[in-house]
């Protein structure tokens, strides 16, 4: 039984986490294109990199 309410809240935690991560994307996706309309390059590095960070994180919680 324990077991089964391990695996429930793992999955309930990762259902919050991949939502919260999916509201951090498009926050970000907001922040490159304003960076992009600035011209900010480092501003445009450093989101990009966010953003792969992010992509990787919702790859791992989709397998």
């Amino acid at each position: 039984m324990r077991q089964v309410i391990h695996i429930v809240r793992k999955d309930e935690i990762d259902k919050q986490r991949k939502q919260m991560l999916e509201l951090d994307l498009d926050y970000f996706l907001a922040s490159l294109h304003d960076a992009i309309e600035r011209q900010d390059k480092k501003e445009i590095e450093g989101v990009k990199h966010r953003l792969f960070e992010i992509t990787n994180e919702l790859k791992e919680l989709s397998t």
